[in-house]
């Protein structure tokens, strides 16, 4: 297959970041599309990218275009994905990719209907420390798999009207954090949790401020999961088995990890770098539609966003637009 074009759309902090590392890395961004040209051509002068489109419906019906960069608040995800999806384009989607399983389910099918790659920009899933730590789990250095332990606590500003907190563009830790630490526990654990226990506390605005969640699977491995938006907790992971365990600090774009025994002797496993983050996701994208790779990260997606649908359930907790 000849070299793959990328557009984005959604042309904001995150896509910045995107662009920014791309190109400081040889990589290129074909197009960019928004809601207004002037917008797209600002931010297109700015990443050196040719082509600026003044509409996403624009962007998506050029023929030269390959795979889509989605970058919009996730409260949009879902029906940018069918647009993109319906106009024979693959999509790297950033998280939440939807806000639940009822809108995952029906973009899934209609990728593999359209023989089309959709897959969530979760760093987790393609930084390379995490295959390195998956290979020393498989080879026996923390024994077998007993638990997974996550922390992440975001400090935002007391601020109701900030999107973190807004209902109507699905505020609240779980999608805006949690998809982080449950992804992290997903990635250990053996299989998909069947058991799910939890309690939130909600913002004034309805959505969840800090919550605990216990997961179980079917070979009994447990992981607890700790979320707040108002407090400061350590972005950490811990993988533990009955021989020793793994700390992963700063987890989401980690690049090292400490193995530490019983006796307390520790080691140091280091893979890839925080700084190419994106590169990987990029690479990833770029093999799986070319067809260098045949398994890709969407079932652990799908398993994350059962997870998370499960639990906002329980919580009671709707989004207007749902």
């Amino acid at each position: 297959m000849s070299e793959l074009n990328w557009a984005i759309i959604g042309p904001g902090a995150i896509a910045s970041e995107f662009a920014q590392t791309l190109q400081a890395n040889g990589r290129g961004i074909y197009g960019v599309g928004s809601r207004n040209i002037e917008r797209a051509q600002a931010f297109a002068d700015q990443h050196n990218i040719k082509h600026a489109y003044g509409s996403y419906n624009d962007l998506l019906h050029d023929p030269a275009i390959d795979i889509i960069y989605l970058a919009t608040p996730h409260s949009h995800h879902y029906d940018y994905l069918l647009q993109c999806l319906e106009n024979g384009k693959h999509v790297l989607c950033e998280k939440a990719i939807t806000v639940s399983s009822r809108q995952l389910d029906p973009v899934l099918a209609l990728a593999q209907k359209k023989g089309l790659i959709v897959a969530e920009a979760m760093t987790i899933y393609h930084m390379p420390l995490y295959q390195k730590i998956k290979e020393r789990i498989a080879n026996g250095a923390i024994g077998n798999l007993k638990m997974v332990n996550v922390t992440f606590g975001s400090l935002k500003p007391y601020d109701v009207s900030n999107r973190f907190f807004n209902k109507d563009l699905a505020g609240g830790a779980l999608l805006d954090i949690g998809t982080y630490a449950l992804s992290f526990a997903r990635f250990f654990l053996t299989s998909q949790p069947d058991e799910i226990l939890t309690t939130v506390k909600p913002f004034e605005t309805g959505v969840d401020e800090q919550s605990g969640i216990i997961l179980k699977n079917p070979d009994d491995e447990m992981a607890v999961v700790t979320l707040t938006m108002r407090a400061k907790l350590p972005k950490r992971g811990i993988v533990t088995g009955d021989k020793a365990y793994i700390t992963v600090d700063n987890f989401p774009r980690a690049d090292q990890a400490t193995l530490t025994y019983p006796d307390g002797r520790t080691e140091v496993i280091k893979a890839g770098s925080t700084e190419k983050a994106m590169v990987y996701e990029y690479d990833h994208m770029n093999a799986a539609v070319s067809g260098a790779i045949t398994e890709h990260t969407a079932r652990l997606t799908n398993d994350v966003m059962q997870m998370m649908t499960n639990i906002r359930d329980q919580w009671g907790i709707r989004y207007p637009f749902e």
